[in-house]
């Protein structure tokens, strides 16, 4: 679009070509990233293990929203799914490990399944640049 001030930012995945999807979106001081899982290539990472997918997830945000000009301190809202509330407290650790003081607005809602079957967790992340006072 002429005028736009839209940023795609790919993963290099190859479906997003295929789905027609980008990893995040910038748009003006908006980041939105798209759901996330502990996949690199076409392998899944640690199957079956809540904390290790959420902090591979989050370290995979947190290079999205650096791509796009942004940092976690600029994440307003996260949102988690997962498949076994049951694992909850692992997914809430590591993502406090990232959180605990920037404390965006999150949800954790568990879903029947995921992609793939090992995967257990997927996150989505908004941030808003300079909504926290300090990055520009």
């Amino acid at each position: 679009m002429a005028g736009s001030n839209r940023k795609n930012i790919s993963s290099g995945a190859k479906w997003e070509d295929i789905v027609g999807y980008s990893r995040a979106v910038r748009v003006g001081n908006i980041v939105e990233v798209a759901g996330t899982t502990a996949v690199e290539g076409d392998q899944v990472m640690f199957p079956g293990e809540a904390y290790n997918q959420t902090q591979y997830i989050l370290l995979k945000i947190q290079q999205a929203l650096e791509d796009a000009g942004a940092g976690m301190e600029d994440v307003v809202r996260t949102r988690i799914f997962v498949t076994d509330m049951g694992q909850w407290e692992e997914v809430g650790k590591a993502h406090g490990e990232f959180f605990s003081k920037i404390k965006p607005a999150s949800t954790m809602v568990e879903v029947y399944s995921l992609i793939r079957s090992e995967l257990i967790v997927e996150i989505e992340a908004t941030a808003i640049i300079g909504g926290n006072g300090e990055s520009q």
